[in-house]
């Protein structure tokens, strides 16, 4: 059977070896913490969530909520308009009570940020509890 390798291990069966150096591979890993607290934000609102420094790649995410956002369609991602954002999580109803890993595969396996990245919820269909608190951690990589 032939021995196969990632895309980041590319250089590992060659010789000399080379090692990975990109932050995916032994990375330090960064949280970023948005905590909102709800209070009917509308579809028109867009939530600064954090900004991202150069030289960082996504791993993956949490979002949780104390109370069901009901029929609110949220997206996470890089652009203020809805119809655009959703590059980390896609436009979806948040309908769980508990914490929910997101983070969609073609996020995963970008090049690293090249210069400091603003990250956005943004809200369709419906607007925000008026009450409660939605918690959005962010896991990113970075050398």
């Amino acid at each position: 059977m032939a021995d196969l390798y990632s895309t980041e291990l590319a250089g590992y069966a060659s010789l000399p070896q080379v090692k990975a150096a990109v932050p995916a591979m032994g990375g330090r890993l960064r949280r970023y913490r948005a905590t909102i607290t709800m209070a009917s934000q509308t579809t028109s609102d867009n939530i600064l969530l954090a900004v991202i420094p150069a030289g960082s790649s996504f791993v993956t995410g949490i979002i949780n909520a104390s109370a069901t956002l009901s029929t609110a369609v949220v997206a996470i991602g890089t652009n203020k308009t809805h119809a655009s954002n959703g590059q980390l999580r896609a436009a979806a109803v948040f309908t769980a009570a508990a914490p929910t890993l997101f983070g969609l595969s073609s996020a995963q396996d970008d090049a690293e940020l090249a210069g400091d990245t603003p990250i956005y919820l943004t809200i369709a269909t419906a607007s925000l509890p008026s009450s409660g608190t939605l918690v959005v951690d962010l896991i990113y990589a970075g050398a």
